[in-house]
């Protein structure tokens, strides 16, 4: 059974409040060196995740400081098969495109400005001509606050992602849970099909997210149907661990800290860490709820914690079931459904 709590909002308030201060999660705090917990001192200069480098989940990629480039028009677009992701949009130059999950695409509207339109080149509009056998009524555009009009396809701002230097690369999929290669209907590219379709109804998601239902006993292979959004799973080797809706894997970081609450993983290792997103509580099954509650990380994220302790999901598990992440750099664990590393040494 899920756990159904029904209060008033002044109490839902309070305990709210309550577990912030008690995570740690207050004002004045100062991140030890290596992490990030709260906002640095006026005057200090921007460290790897406290900028743009996470930010907002829209990953790393450029340097600091300066302006975002002007837009660059996409020319021809083509498709490419890849044998991960299926079909994927690129520019004249073979350069995957990208869409952003903070976006909308009805109406059209962009939300990657300033130092994120740097790590994610916007896409000009002018000039873009359809791949072959793509229905040319899905691309349009959208004019942004500085007056540049960037190229949509079915509503979805298109983007190019600063680290990928020559065709075929598809190095920001994934990154921070809310950027995805753009299939040549405007949906996730790594998703595709009718589930790509389920995915965009409605507004688009803030991270990588868990869903609902009640969850249900699995050992690998695909994702049991209606998973709730954090449950359990009782894996061969390691035992009870926690698995999100898609019964992914969910670890913590050994270099994180919970009392006060900080993150260690920013930039860079959020492309093979992605956060995960806040699930309510009426959303879980057999998970500890004590310290059960939503990190504001200083880099815009929204990320959820067990006992305090900040979540995540492994790039490199591929599939239901997987434990690729285990023991990765000796910092990196399965949970259990207390919020503990499981198999970490003592």
């Amino acid at each position: 059974m899920k756990t159904w709590r029904n209060a008033s909002l002044a109490l839902s308030a309070a305990a709210v409040l309550a577990l912030t201060t008690a995570c740690g999660q207050e004002k004045g705090d100062t991140a030890p060196a290596g992490s990030v917990g709260a906002a640095a001192p006026a005057g200090a200069p921007a460290e790897n995740g406290a900028g743009y480098g996470s930010g907002s989940g829209y990953g790393s990629g450029a340097g600091s400081g300066g302006q975002a480039a002007a837009a660059k028009p996409a020319g021809q677009l083509a498709v490419w098969d890849s044998k991960e992701l299926g079909k994927v949009v690129t520019d004249s130059e073979g350069l995957t495109l990208y869409r952003f999950d903070k976006d909308t695409p009805n109406p059209p509207k962009s939300n990657c400005e300033g130092d994120c339109a740097k790590a994610w080149p916007v896409v000009a509009a002018d000039g873009a001509k359809p791949p072959a056998g793509v229905d040319a009524s899905l691309m349009g555009e959208v004019t942004r606050a500085d007056g540049t009009k960037q190229l949509t396809i079915d509503g979805w701002p298109m983007y190019r992602y600063a680290k990928d230097t020559k065709p075929g690369e598809t190095k920001g999929q994934g990154v921070g849970g809310t950027w995805f290669a753009a299939a040549p209907d405007g949906k996730k590219a790594a998703l595709g099909g009718d589930e790509g379709a389920a995915e965009d109804e409605g507004a688009a998601e803030e991270a990588k997210p868990a869903g609902e239902g009640a969850a249900e006993e699995q050992d690998g292979g695909g994702a049991p149907a209606d998973l709730a959004g954090l449950s359990v799973r009782k894996d061969p080797k390691l035992g009870e661990v926690v698995v999100d809706k898609n019964g992914m894997t969910v670890y913590r970081f050994e270099k994180d800290s919970a009392w006060p609450m900080k993150t260690a993983c920013t930039g860079e290792c959020l492309e093979k860490w992605p956060v995960v997103a806040p699930v309510d509580k009426n959303d879980t099954e057999g998970i500890n709820l004590k310290g059960y509650t939503v990190f504001n990380r200083p880099d815009g994220i929204k990320q959820q914690t067990i006992d305090c302790w900040p979540l995540y999901t492994f790039a490199g598990d591929k599939k239901p079931g997987d434990t690729n992440g285990q023991g990765v750099g000796g910092t990196w664990f399965a949970i259990s459904p207390a919020g503990k590393m499981v198999g970490a040494s003592k």
